[in-house]
């Protein structure tokens, strides 16, 4: 049985146990500030969960593409080296929202495990919750009495501990006791001497926790305590490719059909034969795992960055590389080159990526060349400090762990890796203490400390009015006060709201809350999965009473614009530069609109003149908007409509046509009622984003003409400068080649000034100690000069000591240097002198031990700088 087969019979076997088959969400996550990723398969439905909104169906059933690699769950160390730890895995789940409970999860994970995959039943381990006193939670004897009556007996039953056996999916949120199913994998000789039941939890390879059955029942608040949700959920999550594992009778993830054609493709490549050498093994696993994690995510809409979730692929990537460059020997590009393999193998379950599989190539094999480049250099310096490392009790110092970061590109678990293969371990600590004194390194911007939510009302969810309306009467339902870098806010929900949420690249509506005299403005309007939160600075006097909403009708007029005209703008660039053109991104404010999209080389000026003619002619003609609400996706879908990828739709989508042979595409966003509302429509700038991403930038309406009215203002100053000239291009033209003519002139002139300097100062050289001592302050306008003076004196100098002292464009800027003799015989330095020299400019430098420079804030004290060069030179033996 395939992998593919086996995913099909999951799905298969809970829909006729009336489960509803969803799609998987993307793997990115953009409304829960608590996720960069889903990292579980119930992360999609928590707001279910938590009852902030009603299931769709009371039966769910899919397989959902997770992440694991930051945060509690932390997978990444493991991967390659055992058997079933992944960065990316699929999860099989089926979900009662208030339906179904313990009983029919245990019976129907039994009968699909033991009847339709006929895993054999006596190798089957289950677990239930042993109880917390602490917490005052008991065990749990109802799934105890479950198991006992599915099993036969309680031979095979163990109670777990919380760590084990209680699931929670972060510090907060739902949560409840679990039932975990394990296997053992082992030979009937293995079996014979160890009990599998000794085995379980106990990190044994083959001995596998295959499916959690959890039980939501509580939420964890802020404070750590426990409240019940206000239904009973069932939670389960079966690692699709541990399921392999036991169904193919394997004895790693690896050697399965999820893994297999990834693995034969890397070994064909690399010219090795997998199962022959652990590190070349290690290195195909960690290969074969990264390219679906990358593969994945970059579809799904994120990309390699150095901030945040773009920062974790990134360092994915990285991992990847250098093992395939240090183990497999690739010097060049490779790891993009497996997508077309993976994408054909996932085609039926995630068309996702084999509809992107350019795109993604592109975006990988543009992230192997940027590393590769550092790649080398960086592996070059570890090997020329290692003996240091060894000498130094076997430990990477701080310091040098973070210039792996910030020169070479390495992370920190990159060095970690590479220290660990040496015998060597990192000084974490330090390169912390270094990473903290970056300051225009990514960081944590600031730290938060938010309440639970206070519920005012519980029985309604939020209704949103906004395409309709500007204002309205509600009633608040929940409210929270969020404390950052002592700014304190209140994120408040509401009934019903016309305020638009930030979402989809529009920015959120800000505008007043009133109730009798009290009037609260709201400074934005966010979601979180699934709630529109209404952000103030403070709440109205009587959180009970019925509130009036209106929101910033002008700003939204001009937010209306720019979306729009996004829509026209990503219509024309498809109709000019092609159909491979999808939306990576954008921003729509009141401001500007930012528009990324996928595309590999620069737009042309000609191409950018043709997309703006398009925009503007689409805008005369004044289409009218074609609003469609509620259509179900696979028709929107048939008629044409636009999706974007890594969106997360609905069976019921928002439609948004501006002619149906022009633009027609899946939008949740405000419009204008028709194109001509937006006036004029202006490209400001275009530029590269990120591999295979370009960026557009544009003005509407008012903003496009004040532009324009700013540049044309600007060329008549222009002209005015010139004295009016008929051919102004003409004109500047001659007026940079007299430019550059007169800067030949200076230069020659400098290049004389230096030469005769060189022969001023070599003869005023005095002879201290055997030692021909210049110290001089010297005018010349560029560092390259003083340069060159200290450079052409060593050449006419013997035995020389010289210190020049020069101010450049305003900053002082010291200069030392030293003849060979005196380094190798004196044991002179000069980056040694330079720093000494450099403390009478409040600066600093350094350099190599014959010619050294430093740089300054006060230069008033070069003045002091001759006099403590020749102090320095006296004393000397």
């Amino acid at each position: 049985m395939t992998s593919n087969e086996i995913r099909k019979q999951f799905l298969d076997f809970f829909a006729s146990k009336g489960h509803h088959i969803v799609p998987s969400a993307p793997i990115v996550v953009k409304d829960d500030p608590t996720l960069m990723f889903i990292n579980s398969g119930m992360a999609p439905f928590k707001d279910y969960f938590l009852g902030n909104k009603p299931a769709p169906y009371k039966r769910i059933a899919d397989t959902q593409k997770c992440l694991r690699v930051s945060g509690k769950h932390n997978d990444l160390e493991e991967v390659g080296y055992d058997t079933y730890h992944h960065t990316m895995f699929e999860m099989l789940g089926n979900w009662s929202f208030g339906d179904y409970f313990k009983k029919d999860a245990l019976h129907w994970a039994w009968e699909l495990l033991t009847e339709v995959y006929k895993l054999p039943k006596d190798r089957l381990y289950v677990s239930v919750f042993g109880g917390d006193p602490s917490e005052n939670l008991e065990r749990d004897m109802e799934a105890f009495e479950l198991w006992k009556g599915i099993l036969g007996s309680e031979e095979r039953i163990l109670f777990g501990s919380k760590k084990d056996n209680f699931w929670e999916m972060g510090d907060t949120g739902p949560c409840g006791p679990c039932s975990e199913i394990h296997i053992d994998l082992r030979s009937e000789e293995e079996v014979a001497k160890t009990p599998g039941k000794d085995l379980v939890n106990n990190d044994h390879p083959q001995v596998v926790e295959i499916w959690n059955n959890v039980f939501m029942e509580f939420n964890r608040l802020q404070d750590g305590s426990l409240v019940k949700l206000p239904a009973q959920h069932v939670d389960t999550g079966m690692g699709f490719e541990r399921l392999c594992m036991a169904i193919e009778g394997k004895q790693s993830n690896y050697d399965t059909s999820v893994f297999q054609p990834l693995i034969q493709f890397i070994s064909d490549a690399a010219d090795i034969k997998y199962g022959e050498n652990e590190k070349t093994d290690i290195a195909t696993r960690v290969i074969a795992d990264h390219i679906r994690t990358l593969s994945f995510a970059i579809a799904d809409g994120q990309l390699p960055s150095n901030n945040k979730a773009g920062y974790v692929i990134r360092r994915i990537l990285r991992r990847a590389v250098r093992y395939a460059f240090t183990f497999l020997n690739f010097k060049k590009p490779f790891f993009y080159s497996i997508v077309p393999t993976l994408a054909d193998q996932m085609a039926s379950v995630f068309p996702e990526l084999k509809q992107q599989q350019s795109f993604v190539m592109r975006v990988i094999e543009e992230e192997e060349i940027a590393f590769l480049r550092t790649l080398e250099n960086g592996l070059k310096r570890l090997d020329t400090l290692e003996e240091k490392f060894k000498q130094n009790g076997n430990v990477i110092d701080g310091k040098t762990a973070f210039e792996l970061y910030d020169t070479f590109g390495f992370p920190l678990d990159l060095t970690a890796l590479i220290a660990r293969e040496k015998g060597l371990t990192v000084d974490e600590a330090g390169f912390n203490v270094e990473m903290e004194q970056q300051k225009n390194r990514s960081r944590n911007a600031s730290v938060s400390e938010q309440s639970d939510w206070v519920i005012v009302n519980d029985e309604a969810e939020t209704e949103f009015i906004g395409y309709d309306h500007e204002t309205t009467e509600t009633r608040m339902l929940r409210y929270r006060k969020v404390s950052t870098k002592g700014k304190t806010e209140y994120h408040i929900v509401l009934e019903k709201t016309p305020f638009y949420a930030e979402s989809g690249g529009q920015v959120g509506d800000t505008g007043f809350l009133e109730s009798g005299l009290s009037k609260v403005k709201v400074i934005d309007t966010r979601k979180e999965n699934d709630l529109i939160i209404h952000v103030t600075t403070e709440l109205p006097e009587d959180v009970t009473a019925p509130l009036y909403l209106k929101i910033d009708a002008n700003r939204r007029k001009v937010i209306k614009k720019n979306h729009s005209a996004t829509h026209l703008l990503h219509a024309a660039l498809r109709n000019h530069l092609g159909e491979h053109v999808h939306q990576k991104g954008s921003l729509v404010n009141d401001k500007l609109l930012r528009f990324d999209f996928s595309h590999f080389t620069k737009v042309t000026d000609e191409q950018i003149h043709e997309i703006e003619r398009m925009v503007n002619s689409k805008i005369r003609q004044n289409i009218a908007l074609d609003e469609k609400r509620n259509v179900p996706i696979a028709e929107a879908k048939q008629h044409g409509a636009m999706a974007l990828f890594g969106e997360k739709y609905g069976e019921f989508v928002r439609v948004i046509t501006f002619d149906k042979e022009y633009s027609v595409e899946l939008c949740g966003g405000t419009h204008v009622a028709s194109t001509g509302e937006i006036g004029f429509f202006k490209i400001v700038s275009e530029s590269s984003v990120a591999a295979g991403v370009r960026r557009i930038e544009a003005v509407t309406a008012n903003a496009a003409e004040e532009f324009v009215h700013n540049q044309l203002a600007q060329l008549e100053e222009v002209k005015q400068l010139l004295g009016s000239p008929q051919t102004l291009s003409k004109t500047v033209e001659k007026v940079l080649e007299e430019n550059s003519a007169l800067k030949k002139q200076l230069e020659q002139f400098e290049l004389k000034q230096v030469t005769v300097l060189k022969n001023v100062l070599a003869g005023e050289a005095q002879n201290i100690n055997g030692i021909n001592f210049i110290a001089r302050n010297v005018e010349l306008c560029s560092a390259d000069y003083v340069k060159k003076l200290a450079f052409d004196l060593r050449q006419t100098v013997d035995n020389l000591f010289l210190v020049l002292a020069a101010e450049i464009d305003g900053k002082p800027q010291l200069t030392v240097m030293l003849s060979d003799n005196l380094v190798s015989e004196k044991g002179l330095n000069a980056t040694q002198i330079v720093k000494e020299l450099a403390k009478e400019i409040q600066g600093g430098g350094g350099g190599q031990p014959f010619y050294a420079t430093a740089g300054g804030k006060n230069a008033a004290g070069l003045a002091n700088v001759p006099a403590k060069a020749e102090a320095f030179v006296k004393g000397l033996n």
